[in-house]
């Protein structure tokens, strides 16, 4: 799971790519590519980094990735067991400003557009009705031939400039210029936080993870992520308190120490902190819906 450069296939008669994937599960791998990437969930859940931003992603979720935007969508581990039959599905889009010429995007009637690509450095998520019609538009895509292709990106794009159903994600103006030494650093400190946020993790544990001193990982990890590591960390112990009270029936309590936490009144406040809510509240939501 580095994060590396990948290289996006192209057919030699198009100028952007559009791919239907039915696989076991997502894309095990921190990486990153000069194409915008228009991604729409289908079947599959699992966390979702995105920058500096860490989301639990599910079936139906729609979101834009600026070139360039380091990304990782890691399904459930229950997708990746041996013997699992679960399956993932995605349609995905990947296109360059250029692809439709080089100056096409700069032409006044095409201002719009351009800011849209602009936010998508922060990755723009996709919400609502909107995603309804964009998710419609890239069902045909992947069928499309010929110029149709070409009207249809632009109407997804047009679609998702002009629409109010949609936000951005990530911290604005983050500096992701990763050589191979920050790459492996930053794949470990993933794995590392994923496989053991459950449990206490010290400073000292997790520079040693990325193989340098606990003052200068603190320097590291905020001039990379603009968050402090212990905010990161508490990102992703409640992000994952939040999917279990929306999936589970396990109590508050249970909840709360599985997600890492050995005080309940703690995990209440950093809790209300980070999703504005509270545990009972949240779970309310998601599951009276159902």
């Amino acid at each position: 799971m580095k994060a590396q450069l990948m290289k996006i296939q192209l057919e030699a008669e198009h100028s952007f790519s559009v791919r239907h994937d039915r696989v076991p599960y997502f894309y095990n791998q921190w990486h990153y590519h000069p194409e915008l990437e228009l991604i729409h969930i289908i079947k599959g859940y699992g966390r979702q980094f995105v920058g500096d931003h860490i989301h639990h992603f599910k079936a139906n979720d729609m979101i834009l990735l600026g070139a360039n935007l380091p990304h990782w969508f890691r399904s459930d581990e229950k997708f990746m067991r041996k013997q699992s039959k679960m399956q993932a599905e995605a349609i995905i889009v990947h296109f360059t400003p250029e692809c439709l010429g080089a100056d096409f995007f700069r032409l006044p009637e095409n201002k719009d557009l351009l800011r849209l690509l602009d936010r998508a450095q922060q990755g723009v998520r996709i919400k609502n009705q909107t995603r309804l019609a964009i998710a419609s538009y890239m069902e045909q895509l992947v069928e499309a031939r010929k110029s149709e292709r070409i009207i249809l990106l632009m109407q997804i794009l047009h679609t998702i400039a002009g629409s109010r159903q949609t936000k951005t994600v990530c911290s604005k103006g983050l500096d992701f210029h990763y050589n191979e030494m920050e790459a492996d650093r930053m794949k470990n400190i993933y794995q590392y936080i994923m496989k053991n946020f459950a449990r206490e993790i010290t400073l000292e544990q997790i520079a040693n993870v990325a193989h340098i001193s606990p003052n200068s990982f603190c320097r590291y990890f905020k001039s990379r992520i603009k968050k402090t590591f212990s905010q990161f960390l508490m990102e992703v112990r409640i992000g994952h308190a939040c999917k279990l009270l929306a999936e589970t029936q396990q109590s508050i309590a249970e909840v709360c120490y599985d997600s890492g936490f050995n005080n309940f009144s703690n995990f209440n406040r950093h809790f209300k902190s980070i999703t504005g809510t509270t545990p009972m509240a949240h779970r309310k939501h998601y599951q009276e819906g159902r």
